[in-house]
């Protein structure tokens, strides 16, 4: 409850600083310039990284036993991301998604470590594809490039000691889940079943969101080249991953307007770019909003029918 506080503080914090900083201009000139083009671009690519984040759940819940048919998953991250983009802390969609699928499969367990998994997936591709692009680009950051890279290798070569060096037996609670962590990344993340799809499906959502936040960008009026607007959406992506947010807004503003502004160009514009983004991500979910009304719908048909059969 505590650490739920504090991303909700947290992230009217940031909004509060931005505010202060560049105003509201930015926010709103950013929502007024939102086009149809732009709306019907955001759909589309919604469709896409929507279908490939259901397919990589369900390869990850397959290698971890527990049966998810991509329809299914399609519906649940749907409405996953609707409530993400909706609720505070950006998360709580997939938490819901977590435990419905883990009730539904009858392991509750299995079912929030799938999607537990299948987002640490999806996050570090998208760490390997930031490392390549602010590489090759010019960015803000390239100078820190080197050590942030010895870091993430450092980081990995740990985990993999660490794995082997786990003792086969143990009565420690720590050492038990461990050991689950290892045999889940096996059989859910490195099985030659899923390893592929999963990289994949990982890859292609990253270039839609990319790409959403390049129509993003245009919308906002930025003329910059792709070669440097690219580096930049990538470190407002990457910003996007802590969950300090009130619906979304927070530190993908906040690092957009460093970056925009670091860059060359205006932190204002940074802040546009960002807060059209974040209301194209909000029409793209819709659907899932019409997957919870469907689902509201039958629940007291259910009820209803439940009753007549009691009687």
């Amino acid at each position: 409850m505590v650490w739920a506080w504090a991303r909700v503080v947290g992230g009217v914090g940031l909004l509060a600083v931005l505010l202060w900083q560049v105003g509201g201009g930015p926010f709103l000139a950013g929502v007024r310039l939102i086009d149809a083009p732009a709306l019907a671009a955001a759909l589309v690519i919604g469709v896409l990284t929507t279908v490939c984040a259901a397919w990589r759940w369900s390869l990850v819940a397959g290698g971890l036993g527990v049966r998810l048919p991509l329809t299914t998953a399609v519906a649940h991250c749907y409405r996953a991301v609707f409530l993400n983009a909706t609720l505070p802390g950006g998360v709580l969609g997939d938490v819901h998604r977590a435990v419905r699928h883990g009730r539904d499969a009858g392991d509750v367990g299995r079912g929030i470590r799938a999607v537990i998994w299948e987002r640490t997936a999806g996050q570090v591709v998208l760490l390997g594809v930031a490392l390549v692009v602010l590489a090759a680009f010019p960015s803000p950051v390239r100078s820190y490039l080197p050590a942030a890279s010895a870091l993430v290798v450092a980081g990995g070569l740990v985990a993999v000691l660490a794995a082997r060096a786990l003792p086969d037996g143990g009565r420690s609670r720590w050492v038990r889940a461990l050991r689950t962590a290892v045999d889940d990344v096996r059989a859910g993340l490195l099985a030659r079943r899923t390893w592929f799809g999963v990289v994949v499906a990982s890859a292609v959502m990253v270039a839609g969101h990319l790409a959403t936040f390049l129509v993003a960008a245009r919308t906002a009026g930025s003329d910059a080249p792709l070669s440097r607007l690219l580096p930049l959406t990538l470190l407002a992506l990457l910003a996007m991953g802590l969950p300090l947010n009130i619906a979304g807004f927070g530190p993908r503003e906040g690092v957009a307007a460093w970056a925009f502004g670091a860059a060359g160009l205006s932190a204002a514009q940074g802040v546009a770019t960002a807060t059209v983004y974040g209301a194209l991500v909000l029409v793209a979910s819709l659907p899932g909003a019409a997957v919870l009304l469907a689902r509201r719908s039958r629940i007291p048909v259910a009820a209803e029918g439940t009753s007549g059969d009691d009687c």
